[in-house]
């Protein structure tokens, strides 16, 4: 059968670094049918054109702090038959497009949500999860071995998360893309909610997965302490407008005011903020959300046929391998890693320490998946504290947790 054409659109903004790391991660993808269309400011284009293979890359140059104008821009120059989006500070996993597109072969299937791991490589950040009318999520309970397809309730929506979707292109022209009203946050929660209302169904993909960082950015710390609050103020009023019946907007607002205030209070105690940081943040958020009363709401026009041709990426189908390493010998493990990966491999470094630490995974600098803990410390968070193994049979429980993931070889 053959693989559905996809365009892997990047935004990126104040973010060079993390798009470089983004940019590797998906040039390791195993899918044959992609393309990669890089919505970045002049640092972030500049680090792409330094890259090996720059020339396979569509850049399209833009520097204003609105994602949903820039995804539209990625979506106008993308010519895939299905547009998957992914952040600058994310990193898929080598399997993660052959995943998340599989269910669009299905026609009722119009979007597709991924699962997204943590900073720590293991633990998820997001899963399943719907939203209610006022665009409030909550946990949704699927099989977390395939894909599933949800048709939402009247009043609901399935919610997909902006660092790992994907849509049909057709769909989003004929809905009119991301509302450029919202400049951050929300902008794929109202798409969630319009392409609900307009019948279409979204696939749950658990196995489509990226690695995302929560890197820092202008409106947030790297440790996700808030610096801004202004755009997230404006964008609730905005969606109040779209989905909210004006006489809930006080009393929706008032919960979601609680809510931030709660949030920053919390990074209060923790050392995070100063009460000063407090009331300017909510004072910020007021005026957000005065200034998005009056922001005009429009629908993308998106043209039907896209403004570039599509530009294969030169997908290598390349051999997934674990080197099983310690600590002792992890220095020329990652050489010998790195220099594997320049000859086409996907390689993974195991490196297990006689101990009991947490074990992390991080996709590094040179395209290299590294994991490191200790021979009976917890990957899987809800395992026992403490489990006696040996360092071999711990290795090849490793690599069955990620083999679909990474493409691995299991053995019968």
């Amino acid at each position: 059968m053959t693989d559905l054409s996809v365009s892997v659109v990047v935004v990126s903004r104040g973010r060079p670094d993390a798009l470089r790391r983004c940019l590797l991660g998906l040039s390791q993808l195993q899918y044959s049918q992609f393309e990669v269309v890089v919505v970045a400011d002049p640092a972030g284009i500049a680090v792409a054109e330094a890259l090996a293979f720059a020339d396979a890359l569509k850049l399209i140059p833009f520097d204003k702090a609105n994602i949903s104008a820039a995804r539209n821009l990625g979506i106008d120059h993308g010519a895939g038959e299905v547009i998957a989006f992914i952040d600058d500070d994310a990193v898929p996993e080598p399997q993660w497009l052959r995943y998340l597109v599989a269910p669009a072969l299905q026609r009722d299937v119009a979007a597709m949500g991924g699962f997204v791991r943590g900073r720590n490589g293991i633990s998820f950040q997001w899963k399943a999860r719907s939203l209610d009318g006022s665009g409030l999520s909550e946990p949704l309970e699927v099989d977390d071995s395939q894909a599933t397809v949800l048709h939402p309730p009247k009043g609901r929506a399935v919610k997909t998360e902006g660092t790992n979707m994907a849509f049909r292109r057709s769909v989003l022209v004929e809905l009119g893309g991301f509302d450029p009203a919202f400049h951050y946050y929300l902008d794929e929660t109202d798409l969630n909610m319009r392409l609900a209302r307009a019948g279409h169904a979204t696939a749950l993909v658990p196995l489509a997965e990226v690695h995302h960082g929560f890197a820092a950015n202008a409106l947030r710390t790297a440790e996700r302490v808030p610096r801004d609050l202004f755009d997230i103020g404006a964008s609730w009023a905005v969606f109040q407008r779209k989905h909210i019946p004006e006489a809930e907007h006080a009393p929706h607002w008032e919960a979601r005011r609680h809510h931030e205030r709660q949030r920053l209070l919390r990074h209060m105690v923790t050392g995070g903020l100063e009460p000063r940081d407090v009331r300017r943040l909510m004072k910020r958020l007021d005026q957000g959300y005065v200034e998005g009363q009056d922001r005009v709401l429009t629908a993308a026009k998106l043209a039907s046929h896209p403004s570039a041709p599509f530009k294969a990426f030169p997908a290598q189908m390349r051999h997934s391998t674990i080197i099983l390493s310690r600590p002792s010998h992890f220095s020329k493990d990652m050489e010998n890693a790195a220099d594997r990966v320049k000859k086409g491999e996907i390689v993974t470094v195991l490196s297990l320490s006689p101990s009991a630490i947490y074990h992390k995974v991080f996709f590094n600098e040179y395209g290299v998946w590294v994991q490191t803990g200790g021979m009976f410390g917890r990957s899987d968070r809800s395992a026992p504290l403490f489990r006696l193994t040996t360092r071999s049979r711990r290795g090849q429980k490793e690599a069955r947790r990620v083999a679909r993931q990474r493409g691995l070889r299991q053995d019968k």
